[in-house]
C-alpha cells in the first residue's frame, strides 16, 4: 500500500470509504465512480468489497480495509470521499484533508453540512451524482487552495489542546493506579440489585397503578350501569 502511496508523486492520492457499515453499492453506481477515478492524475485507494468495475482504471486500487486514519495522515493525500460519520470527519480535520461528502444516513448529512458551511467539503448525492459532478468535486477540493486552507484552519484549532491527547491517555491511566482503582469514579450501577439494574421496581409500580386505575374506573362503570338499570325498573313499575 505504501508502495502504492509513493507512485502517485507530486500528484498525491485521494482516499475513498463508506465507513465500516457500508463496504459495498450497486454496480452501476460503482462503475460511474471508477469511470471518474480513471480520469483524475491522482491514484485511488477505494474501500470496495463489490464486484471489481469493468471499467476500473489503473490508478485505482481496491481494499477490503485500510487504515484510514493513516492515509489521512500521509503527506501525498490530497482528498478524502467520505460519507460523513462523525470519526472520518474528525480524522479529516485532525490532518487537515478537504472532503467530498456523500452522506447516506443519520447526522451524516448534518456533519456534511458543517464541512461545507466552513469551506471545507463540497457534498454530493450518491445515488443521482454522475461522473462529472464527482470530478468537479473533486477538481474543485484538491485545486481550490481555499478549501485545504479553511481545513489547515480547523485543523489548527483541534490541535490547540493544553496536552496532547497520548499524553492525557497516560495521566488517566496513572491516575487509576495512583489511587487503586480510582473507586470515587465507579458507576454507582454496580451497587444496583438486579432487579434495580433492570427497573423492574419501577416497572412494578407502573403496573400496580395502571392496575389500579383500570380497576377503579371498571368498578365506576359497573356501578353507573347497575344504578342505571335500577332506576330504569323503578320507572316501568311506576
Amino acid at each position: 500500500m505504501e508502495e502504492f502511496v509513493q507512485s502517485s508523486g507530486e500528484n498525491g492520492i485521494v482516499v475513498f470509504s463508506l465507513g465500516s457499515m457500508v463496504s459495498n453499492m450497486s454496480e452501476d453506481r460503482a462503475e460511474v465512480i471508477a469511470s471518474t477515478f480513471a480520469q483524475i492524475p491522482q491514484k485511488v485507494l477505494w474501500r470496495y468489497d463489490g464486484k471489481k468495475p469493468d471499467n476500473l482504471g489503473p490508478n485505482t486500487q481496491l481494499y477490503k480495509w485500510f487504515p484510514q486514519n493513516d492515509l489521512l495522515g500521509h503527506p501525498k493525500t490530497k482528498a478524502f470521499i467520505t460519507h460523513g460519520g462523525s470519526n472520518g470527519v474528525y480524522e479529516a480535520i485532525y490532518h487537515g484533508i478537504p472532503m467530498v461528502g456523500t452522506p447516506l444516513f443519520d447526522d451524516q448529512a448534518d456533519n456534511i453540512d458543517r464541512m461545507k458551511s466552513k469551506g471545507t467539503a463540497v457534498r454530493l448525492d450518491l445515488e443521482t451524482m454522475s461522473t462529472r459532478d464527482l470530478l468537479n468535486a473533486l477538481k474543485e477540493v484538491i485545486n481550490n487552495p481555499s478549501y485545504k486552507e479553511n481545513m489547515m484552519r480547523l485543523s489548527a484549532i483541534q490541535h490547540d489542546q493544553p496536552m496532547k491527547p497520548l499524553d492525557r491517555a497516560v495521566f488517566w491511566i496513572e491516575f487509576v493506579m495512583r489511587h487503586k482503582g480510582a473507586k470515587h469514579l465507579r458507576p454507582a450501577i454496580h451497587d444496583l440489585t438486579w432487579f434495580q439494574y433492570h427497573s423492574l421496581d419501577v416497572i412494578g409500580f407502573l403496573l400496580a397503578c395502571v392496575a389500579t386505575a383500570i380497576f377503579v374506573i371498571t368498578k365506576c362503570c359497573l356501578f353507573c350501569c347497575w344504578k342505571f338499570a335500577k332506576t330504569g325498573k323503578k320507572g316501568k313499575r311506576d
